[in-house]
């Protein structure tokens, strides 16, 4: 499906933020797989989006071995719940020894966890606040 080079990147969860983030790479010249488990989700894609998309659950090993993820360099988890994205995280971490892992997360109480797992994360809820913060105070 993809080359060799460094540059591979899986996205999983491809609303509108997995999009915008597909089409950002897509535009670096990336290689990139977007998995999501609504085919419907893709048309949220560019038309001159240049990677591969993957209809499945990305939880399933199968899935995860059609996109190569033995070959990814980055793992994005954007899924809208915190802990298939932490199963998701931990299986791209623990089996496949994906070098890069980054993970959105909602739920303060579950930041420690990724973070002891070496993974990184994005919460919308922490940027939200020291956004706020910046602008009103």
């Amino acid at each position: 499906m993809l080359d060799n080079s460094k540059d591979r990147v899986i996205i999983i969860g491809c609303g509108r933020l997995g999009a915008n983030l597909a089409e950002l790479l897509s535009n670096e010249r990336k290689n990139i797989v977007i998995i999501d488990k609504d085919k419907n989700k893709f048309v949220n894609l560019p038309n001159n989006f240049s990677g591969f998309t993957l209809e499945g659950n990305a939880v399933e090993t199968d899935v995860l071995l059609q996109a190569e993820i033995e070959k990814a360099e980055t793992l994005l988890v954007l899924t809208d719940d915190d802990n298939t994205n932490l199963t998701i995280a931990q299986i791209a971490k623990k089996i496949y020894f994906v070098p890069n892992i980054i993970a959105r997360v909602y739920d303060e109480k579950m930041e420690k966890i990724y973070e002891n797992l070496g993974i990184y994360l994005i919460s919308p809820t922490k940027l939200f606040i020291e956004r706020f913060k910046n602008i009103a105070f």
